[in-house]
């Protein structure tokens, strides 16, 4: 049974219902899963899982959030390297640009991205729950 840590960031709820998904998605496939937002988890822990998710939605400037989620994605680069991930998280403007840059901040870390990133135009509908439950599946695999 693979363990695998679910992290986001939610201020208005949506990426915190695909962060719930992702989650289900993987105890679906066996997982053991923990959902933790950045104040709950400590920079030593991603050793203890296989594999990690990370959500965030696009904030300010398409980039992610800075003052709780970025600082803790950021102590915990390092330890990317041969970590098998998944990236999710919604956006209200923009076309996308916050993901395409962190998916290339995670690709020089030397993460290994299970399944293509989901992101979501606000709330997620019932298509975005669908591709967060299939991404936290393949993260199971």
């Amino acid at each position: 049974m693979s363990k695998i840590a679910v992290l986001y960031w939610s201020g208005t709820g949506n990426t915190q219902a695909m962060a719930e998904a992702v989650a289900e998605g993987a105890s679906e496939n066996g997982a053991q899963v923990q959902l933790f937002t950045p104040s709950e988890f400590g920079t030593e822990g991603l050793d203890a899982f296989d594999a990690a998710a990370f959500g965030c939605p696009a904030m300010g400037d398409e980039v992610l959030e800075e003052s709780e989620f970025a600082p803790l994605f950021d102590s915990i680069k390092g330890q990317l390297a041969g970590k098998r991930i998944a990236l999710f998280g919604s956006y209200g403007w923009g076309d996308g640009e916050w993901m395409r840059t962190w998916e290339a901040d995670c690709t020089a870390a030397g993460a290994v991205f299970a399944a293509d990133s989901v992101i979501v135009n606000d709330a997620p509908d019932d298509d975005g729950i669908a591709a967060c439950r299939a991404l936290g599946a393949a993260l199971a695999e």
